[in-house]
């Protein structure tokens, strides 16, 4: 039997988003399935996660409809998850503009953690509203690059990659490509909004 009253840590994690974005911030109890795996995850509660058949070890791909509350939900698990598996979100369009002013170093950065002394746990944000780029008329899918190299860092170091996005499995190869399908597999755990899930802005 798991440790957590979950019931409670949502009432909690509500009065958070509350102090965060507003009175007007209210946890759906629609939602409260998909909330319930993340906050097993990030409480790194070993029972739950069991249960939900989700891997401690690997990361996590929360996607769901535009206006779902993924960003959302996922800084509001940056408040309970422990010291040692803090993560920090990035959008994956800043990073695409950082391409353009900065060049190859900036999948670099993202990827082999030059940003800080060590590689960090990234949540990459909103996956899939980043443009290929061109940096001195070389285009470059900058997120495939990370996240092929993000791959390596798990396999090697067992570094975390977080993700948000709307896009599908499918929309994902696409955009892509089979590689980063395959490899995503191997570090992420799906969580997924039902795809009738209805915009909250």
């Amino acid at each position: 039997m798991s440790q957590y009253d979950y019931q409670e840590i949502i009432i909690w994690l509500e009065k958070k988003g509350v102090e965060i974005y507003g009175n007007n911030f209210k946890i759906f109890e629609t939602d409260h399935a998909i909330i319930h795996k993340l906050m097993a995850y990030f409480l790194k509660d070993e029972i739950a996660c069991f249960q939900l058949n989700i891997d401690l070890n690997k990361g996590v791909l929360l996607s769901g409809p535009i206006g779902s509350g993924k960003t959302t939900l996922m800084n509001l698990m940056k408040t309970i998850t422990s010291t040692e598996h803090k993560f920090y979100i990035k959008p994956c369009r800043d990073i695409s503009y950082e391409f353009i002013q900065e060049g190859y170093e900036i999948i670099q950065r993202y990827s082999k953690g030059k940003l800080y002394p060590d590689p960090k746990t990234i949540c990459f944000d909103d996956l899939g509203t980043e443009n290929n780029i061109k940096y001195y008329g070389n285009e470059c899918n900058v997120m495939a690059e990370i996240l092929l190299s993000r791959y390596d860092l798990f396999i090697a170091k067992k570094i975390q990659t977080h993700i948000t996005t709307n896009l599908s499995a499918t929309e994902i190869e696409s955009a892509y490509g089979n590689r980063v399908r395959s490899r995503l597999r191997s570090m992420v755990n799906l969580i997924s909004f039902d795809k009738t899930t209805k915009d909250k802005r």
